[in-house]
């Protein structure tokens, strides 16, 4: 506990005073971030505002946690590793992203397809590395060959079958993440209270972990995780750079995070879900990301349907992501970051019951 407290504090101080610093350099340097065309007429004004600030989220929570294991004589776990592959990994497409969108001025940046190659490639890397290798004196590895809610279910299922669920889920929630990311404060806000959950979630299956010495430890209901301590430290120190980077990010944003942050939360989000085996359980945990998602793929289904059907297309909301949407009817930005952090809280206690639930039955 007292690691994760820690890791959480250095995070938060890091982020805040770094922040502070990314402002200022990247304004002297013209690191301003391009507005789509298409998007609210009200989010003119954030033109030139200082981008790529997720750098200060990546930098702080791994700087927060490796000094962490340092402090208390500890080395990083294979799990702490292999989160950090997805965790840099996609965020260094979401820097490249970035840094091509300031260059040229243009809102495009990275094709979809560049991008869905490299969230690819890191995907693959981690699913092999954590259902083939790593397995530690009981025999368990970082992932499992198993889909899992609460606990690993069902047959065990074929690498090939298990790599494209990986593949699925970091692309998924990495595209996920960067589609919540459209408003000041949004995503940094709503990141937070998940990866505080997801700390919630190790925590206690590091306290209920299968094999255990521990008298109060039920093994028909203990969790066969390999690192969850380790991964509770990470995902805190995670949640504490998303708060600290959101003193600058509240609207009037100082700094936009940049595909650079959204990219990597989602790809660690990916990550702690298939280490903690909870893959199932991380759609209702980060709800509001799979409605973000589900708007996108609904407006354009829709679009195309319609247009095929009727010879006019037709849209289902003004604009999606939804967030703007709400935007466009009128919302003032503040008013729907609020509610939409609400709606992410519901979706945090929602899953963090079922959690809880699953272990009482």
């Amino acid at each position: 506990m007292r690691a994760i407290l820690l890791s959480g504090t250095l995070a938060v101080v890091c982020s805040l005073l770094g922040t502070r610093v990314a402002v200022g350099w990247f304004s002297r340097h013209g690191f301003g971030q391009p507005i789509r065309r298409d998007g609210p007429t009200t989010h003119e004004v954030k033109r030139g505002t200082p981008t790529m600030g997720g750098l200060v989220i990546l930098l702080s929570a791994t700087a927060a946690y490796l000094v962490t294991r340092l402090v208390t004589h500890g080395w990083p776990s294979a799990s702490a590793w292999l989160l950090m592959v997805l965790f840099l990994g996609c965020g260094a497409i979401g820097f490249l992203d970035d840094f091509i969108k300031v260059y040229t001025q243009d809102n495009r940046g990275l094709s979809g397809r560049a991008k869905m190659a490299g969230q690819t490639l890191i995907a693959l890397v981690f699913g092999i590395l954590a259902t083939q290798f790593f397995a530690d004196e009981r025999g368990v590895r970082p992932a499992s060959q198993y889909l899992s809610t609460t606990h690993d279910w069902g047959v065990k299922l074929p690498l090939v079958v298990v790599l494209l669920l990986i593949w699925f889920l970091v692309a998924a929630t990495s595209n996920g993440a960067n589609l919540t990311d459209g408003a000041d404060g949004l995503l940094p806000g709503s990141a937070a209270l998940i990866f505080g959950a997801y700390t919630i979630v190790n925590i206690w299956q590091n306290n209920q972990l299968c094999h255990s010495t521990r008298a109060h430890v039920v093994e028909s209901q203990c969790y066969q995780v390999r690192d969850p301590l380790d991964l509770a430290v990470f995902s805190a120190a995670i949640a504490a750079a998303c708060v600290g980077f959101l003193w600058w990010n509240a609207k009037p944003a100082r700094i936009i995070m940049g595909d650079v942050g959204s990219l990597a939360i989602g790809g660690a989000l990916a990550g702690l879900a298939i280490m903690s085996r909870t893959e199932l359980l991380m759609a209702v945990i980060a709800g509001l990301f799979v409605l973000e998602t589900l708007s996108v793929i609904t407006q354009m289904t829709g679009f195309k349907l319609t247009r095929r059907l009727t010879g006019t297309g037709r849209r289902l909301f003004r604009i999606t992501p939804i967030h703007h949407h709400f935007e466009h009817a009128g919302w003032d930005e503040v008013t729907v970051v609020i509610r939409f952090w609400i709606v992410a809280g519901i979706f945090v206690a929602l899953g963090l019951g079922i959690f809880y639930a699953s272990w009482l039955t």
